[in-house]
């Protein structure tokens, strides 16, 4: 099988083997690497529809195209990458790549990493996730080649926060960091503040201490978006003063699956001066409440937010919220009411309970049944059909069901509409919105249709049809 077809298909039979392969010889070079992906061979050029690599509009593929062509987003996950390789051939080959993919690799050298970099002038984009970068050591020099870099991912590599130090201090232009499952327990501190940075996703690490994202906050001051999901934090700690300077540019923040077990804590969140976007499910605090009171509860809670969990909150939304929080606590003692509750009556008023409706549709009819002068009192299901109505009517009329007309009456409205005569054996009974004290009139076919004579006006004198049931 070509490379072109192993890449194109996906896994197959063979790829085990070539694994196998690749651990016998200890790893690539990331020149062997996109020789062999992009070779004329195996990954032919082309201009146009068909085999091959189709080339856009705009700044073409790699200058030696007699060689290889490459695209500007390089995918190289998994190839078993140790070592850069030539570095004249990479800076040759990759000038316009602009995005590198080299996740699930071998590299462990940051010196390699670095004369791979170096070699693409314009990357902005580098995924190192998964790569053994826990015993590496960062030289200064070998960190300046990341100097124009603007996204970095090293997910899942175990870098200590020393060489992330060494890193920050020569990536003026960094916009977003990702750190997720690489075990952190505590944050090194850095006097190094890096500015640039607007999204860090430090998510499945191990932090627990509200003091250890505080140096996060230090090191990031314009962060805009703070995700923390999966991690074991239990409170929000600080005074106002510190809270509100602590992250003075952050709009969005995602603290899913965290230990937060007091309303107290999500309430500091209205510290963060520009916060409007919140992520708070898999809270310990929340898990029994319904999905519909966690929501109004934090809603009330957060004023200024406008997305919760991914979902605009609207100003109709917040006002039912806020109207359901003061109901909420309507019967707490005053010493447990929550701030926000005293806010929100000054805005809304002391507001009574809602009435409790129950508007699941009648199951069950008491309904008087009327046959020639005679009346019974039946309970009817109100499920069934009209033809069901009349096979339970038949031991109470003594009638079969194809012989007899039924007519429903309305007690409330008899008077100006008169009976309504149930000709469809298949429609419903609850379609007649029919009520205790309704009554059936029934009919035997054998009487000339026409309109059926009304019903004795007092039951109490009419001769019942049976034993009552």
């Amino acid at each position: 099988m070509s490379v072109w077809l192993f890449y194109a298909c996906g896994s197959t039979d063979r790829e085990p083997q070539r694994d196998w392969e690749m651990e016998q010889v200890g790893g690539r070079s990331f020149m062997e690497v996109i020789s062999e992906k992009y070779s004329p061979e195996n990954f032919p050029y082309r201009r146009g529809p068909g085999m091959g690599i189709v080339v856009p509009a705009g700044p073409q593929g790699s200058p030696m195209k007699d060689r290889l062509n490459l695209p500007s987003i390089l995918v190289l996950n998994s190839c078993c990458i140790t070592s850069a390789g030539d570095e004249g051939e990479i800076a040759a080959f990759c000038a316009h790549v602009c995005e590198l993919d080299l996740s699930d690799n071998k590299l462990e050298d940051w010196h390699e990493i670095s004369k791979i970099v170096s070699s693409i002038p314009h990357l902005y984009f580098l995924n190192l996730t998964t790569n053994p970068l826990s015993q590496a050591v960062l030289d200064p020099s070998c960190s300046k080649a990341l100097v124009r870099v603007r996204r970095l991912v090293l997910n899942n590599t175990k870098v200590s926060w020393e060489t992330l130090h060494t890193l920050l201090a020569e990536m003026p232009q960094l916009e977003q960091l990702f750190l997720c499952l690489n075990g952190y327990d505590t944050v090194s501190h850095s006097s190094v503040r890096c500015s640039s940075l607007r999204l860090l996703h430090i998510t499945d690490n191990n932090l627990q201490d509200w003091s250890e994202v505080c140096k996060v906050g230090a090191m990031f001051p314009c962060l805009d978006t703070l995700v923390m999901a999966n991690n074991h934090l239990s409170s929000i700690r600080g005074s106002e003063e510190t809270l509100s300077r602590l992250f003075p540019c952050l709009h969005h923040i995602n603290l899913h699956n965290s230990g937060l077990n007091s309303w107290g804590d999500i309430e500091k969140l209205n510290l963060f001066p520009k916060l409007d976007e919140v992520r708070l499910k898999g809270i310990p605090l929340l898990q029994n409440y319904t999905n519909t009171e966690r929501r109004n509860l934090i809603i009330a809670r957060l004023p200024s937010v406008t997305m919760l969990n991914g979902s605009d909150v609207t100003d109709g939304e917040r006002e039912d919220a806020e109207r359901f929080f003061i109901r909420h606590y309507l019967d707490f003692p005053e010493e447990e009411l929550p701030c926000r509750y005293h806010e929100l009556v000054t805005k809304y008023g002391k507001l009574a309970p809602l009435a409790e409706v129950d508007l699941r549709p009648r199951c069950h009819a008491k309904v008087e049944v009327h046959c020639e002068g005679k009346v019974e009192i039946v309970s009817i299901r109100l499920d069934q059909t009209v033809s069901g109505l009349k096979k339970q009517l038949r031991s109470v009329v003594q009638l079969s069901p194809n012989s007899m007309r039924l007519y429903y009456i309305d007690k409330e409205l008899s008077c100006p509409f008169g009976p309504e005569e149930m000709k469809y054996s298949t429609r419903a009974l609850h379609s007649y919105s029919i009520k205790d004290g309704d009554e059936i009139l029934v009919v035997p076919k054998s009487r000339p249709q026409s309109t059926p004579p009304a019903p004795s006006s007092s039951s109490s004198s009419s001769t019942p049809l049976s034993p009552s049931l």
